[in-house]
C-alpha cells in the first residue's frame, strides 16, 4: 500500500498499529530498510508490545501515514522477530548517526528520515539533518515554527537527499556523503583529517580509499601515526602502497613499523624498489636517533656543476619532495663536500661552479646520534636541515627543523595532529 504524501519516520514512530478489526497490535519501534530501484525502500516495519517484538512485511499494511498505521494480518498470525546485525535497521542503525557533509567541510548528524511514496513502497528520499528533525522528534515541532515567526523568521528545513548518500551497512557509526573525487581532492587535508578523525578506524580507512593517493597522502599526515597506521592497515595492500609511495620515506616508515608484521611485509612488496630500499633502511635505525628521524628526500650535484646546472637539476627534482632547503655537493666519489642554500644558489653568478660558492665547513651527524643532541646543533647554528653522514663521509638523509619540531616540542606546542 502506497503511502499518502510524505512523512518522517519520526511521526510513525510508537504509533500503533491496528489488525482489521481494530486491535492494537503493538506499537512502531523501527523500520527494516532493503536495496531499491531508484532508492531504498521499507522491507518491513517492526511492532513491540508487552516486551515481545513482530515482523509486519511492507506488502501487510493496508495504511501507513501520521494518523492511522494498519495491517491486513491478525494477532495470531504475527511473525516474531529478533534483532540481529543483518537487517539494516532505520532506527538503531541511522537515527543519531554522523554524516559527512563535505561542501560544509563539517560532520552533521541524522535526526530524522523522510519517506515517500512510490509505485507500491515507502522510499527514503532523505535525511534531516537540522533543528527540524530534532523538534519533530521531540514532538515540538509546530512550537519551534511559532517561536521563529515572533522574530519574523522561517523555521528551515535542512535536509540532505538520499541520493548524495553512500552505500549502508547495518552498525555504522558514521556516514559518509558520496561526493566526486575531485571535490574532496579541493577540501584542505587538514579540513579532511578533521572529518575523519570522527570515524572508527575502519570508516576512515573506507574514506581514505576514496581518495586519490596524494590527497590520502596528505590527510593522511594529519593524523596521529597509531591512527596512520591503523588505517593502513584496514586498507587493501594495494591502495595502502599508493598512499606511501606518496608520502615522505620517513613519514611511511613510520607508519610501516607500527604495522603488524605479515601487513608490513605485503605492503613493502607492492611499493616501488627504490621507495621500499629508502623506507627499509630508515627502519633500521632506533627511533629516537638522527637515523630514526631522517629523510631520505635530498638533492646532491657533483661540486664541479655549474650553477645554472645545479639549478635545472633542483627544478627537475623538487617537485617530488615534501621540503627542499640545501643543495648538496658531492666529490667524484659521491662523498659529501659542501651545501650550498637556495638563496645562494638563486644568488650566485650561473656559471659559476658549484664549488666556488657552497660553505665546506659542515655541520653533521651520524645516524646513531641522539635526537637531542641533533635539536642542539640545529638550534646553535640555526640550521633548517642537518645532514646524517655515515663513517666514510657518504650522505645518508638530512633532519629537517620539521622533523625536530614534530619530535622534541611538547604535545601542547606542536601542530595540532588529529587522533581517531
Amino acid at each position: 500500500m502506497p503511502l499518502f504524501g510524505e512523512l518522517f519516520l519520526s511521526e510513525v514512530l510508537k504509533k500503533p498499529v491496528f489488525d482489521p478489526k481494530g486491535e492494537d497490535l503493538g506499537r512502531v519501534k523501527d523500520v527494516s530498510i532493503v536495496r531499491g530501484e531508484p532508492l531504498p525502500k521499507v522491507d518491513f516495519i517492526i511492532i513491540g508490545k508487552k516486551g515481545t517484538f513482530y515482523k509486519v512485511p511492507w506488502a501487510d499494511l493496508s495504511l501507513f501515514n501520521k494518523r492511522i498505521i494498519s495491517t491486513k494480518l491478525q494477532s495470531g498470525s504475527l511473525e516474531p522477530y529478533e534483532y540481529n546485525e543483518e537487517d539494516l535497521l532505520a532506527v538503531r542503525d541511522l537515527l543519531d548517526k554522523q554524516i559527512v557533509d563535505a561542501n560544509g567541510v563539517k560532520v552533521v548528524r541524522v535526526n530524522d528520515i523522510k519517506l515517500e511514496g512510490y509505485e507500491a513502497d515507502a522510499v527514503l528520499i532523505a535525511v534531516d539533518v537540522g533543528m527540524r528533525g530534532i523538534l519533530r522528534r521531540l514532538g515540538v515541532e509546530k512550537g519551534g515554527e511559532d517561536f521563529y515567526r515572533l522574530f519574523r523568521a522561517t523555521l528551515p528545513y535542512n535536509l540532505i537527499s538520499w541520493n548524495y548518500i553512500q552505500p549502508l551497512q547495518p552498525k555504522l557509526s558514521a556516514i559518509a556523503l558520496t561526493v566526486p573525487r575531485q571535490m574532496m581532492s579541493e577540501l584542505h587535508p587538514a579540513d579532511l583529517a578533521d572529518l575523519i578523525s570522527r570515524f572508527s578506524h575502519g570508516e576512515g580507512a573506507k574514506f581514505i580509499e576514496n581518495l586519490d593517493s596524494e590527497t590520502a597522502a596528505e590527510t593522511l599526515s594529519e593524523l596521529e601515526t597509531e591512527a596512520q597506521s591503523a588505517m593502513i592497515k584496514d586498507m587493501e595492500a594495494g591502495k595502502a602502497a599508493e598512499i606511501l609511495e606518496e608520502m615522505p620515506p620517513d613519514e611511511a616508515a613510520d607508519i610501516i613499523h607500527d604495522l603488524p608484521p605479515e601487513k608490513a611485509r605485503t605492503i613493502l612488496e607492492q611499493l616501488e624498489k627504490d621507495t621500499a630500499s629508502d623506507i627499509q633502511e630508515l627502519l633500521g635505525h632506533e627511533g629516537d636517533t638522527a637515523g630514526g628521524i631522517m629523510t631520505t628526500e635530498f638533492i646532491t650535484c657533483p661540486e664541479g656543476l655549474a650553477l645554472s646546472e645545479v639549478v635545472r637539476k633542483f627544478k627537475a627534482d623538487a617537485p617530488e619532495m615534501e621540503t627542499v632547503y640545501y643543495i648538496y655537493g658531492t666529490d667524484a666519489e659521491g662523498k659529501l663536500t659542501g651545501v650550498i642554500s637556495l638563496r645562494e644558489l638563486l644568488l650566485g653568478a650561473p656559471e659559476m661552479c658549484l664549488s666556488d660558492v657552497m660553505e665546506t665547513k659542515l655541520k653533521t651527524v651520524a645516524p646513531e646520534t641522539d635526537e637531542m643532541e641533533v635539536a642542539k646543533l640545529i638550534s646553535k647554528y640555526n640550521l633548517v636541515a642537518l645532514p646524517v653522514v655515515d663513517a666514510e663521509g657518504y650522505l645518508l638523509g638530512v633532519v629537517t627543523i620539521d622533523d625536530i619540531v614534530d619530535r622534541i616540542l611538547p604535545p601542547e606546542a606542536k601542530r595540532k595532529r588529529r587522533t581517531v
